[in-house]
């Protein structure tokens, strides 16, 4: 069974996150969900839910984001992908400086020394200049950076038709078939 991180960090954009978990849930892979405690500040502001709620997915297991022990911060612990999202600034800036002083941060460096995939999805907007240089640093790394900044030629008509075409990104970019909205033929425009 596929196995991935999900992170949930202080950006807003817990609804990502949270479609994100149900998405890999309903995909039968098993998650490891750490939350920062920004995060659960986020999760309960825009969603009404906790960590803990999330856990309850089949197949997600919460980590304690103070852990530093836990299995998704051993290189040794086959893990498929890694997802940061929402990606804080603030998180983003300590993976590109090394700096692994949570189970977030330590995960994803561990998925950057292991040469596995990792993918953070930034929702701050607008970014200023040092968030730039960071993601454009990751970027050069190998890391996927999946800015959360919905397409809108699909007509969406709500906004889980918003936050389902950036999930789809993620999911694509995990190699998980999917059926949140519709691709792109090329015989939309005439």
């Amino acid at each position: 069974m596929p196995e991935a991180v999900v992170a949930i960090t202080g950006a807003s954009g817990a609804l990502y996150a949270e479609r994100l978990l149900r998405a890999l849930s309903n995909s039968g892979w098993k998650v490891l969900l750490i939350v920062t405690r920004e995060g659960e500040i986020n999760l309960n502001l825009e969603l009404s839910m906790t960590a803990a709620d999330l856990s309850e997915l089949p197949g997600v297991s919460l980590e304690n984001n103070d852990n530093l022990a836990a299995r998704s911060a051993s290189g040794s612990a086959k893990i498929d992908h890694y997802v940061i999202c929402p990606a804080s600034g603030t998180t983003i800036s300590k993976i590109a400086t090394g700096i692994s002083d949570n189970l977030v941060t330590r995960s994803a460096l561990v998925a950057l020394k292991e040469r596995r995939p990792l993918i953070v999805v930034p929702r701050e907007s607008p970014y200023a200049t040092v968030h730039l240089e960071n993601m454009t640093k990751l970027s050069n790394w190998g890391v996927v950076v999946l800015p959360a900044s919905p397409g809108f030629y699909n007509k969406p008509t709500n906004i889980e038709d918003l936050v389902d075409f950036v999930v789809a990104r993620i999911l694509d970019q995990m190699g998980i078939e999917h059926e949140l909205g519709a691709r792109w033929t090329g015989e939309e425009v005439q």
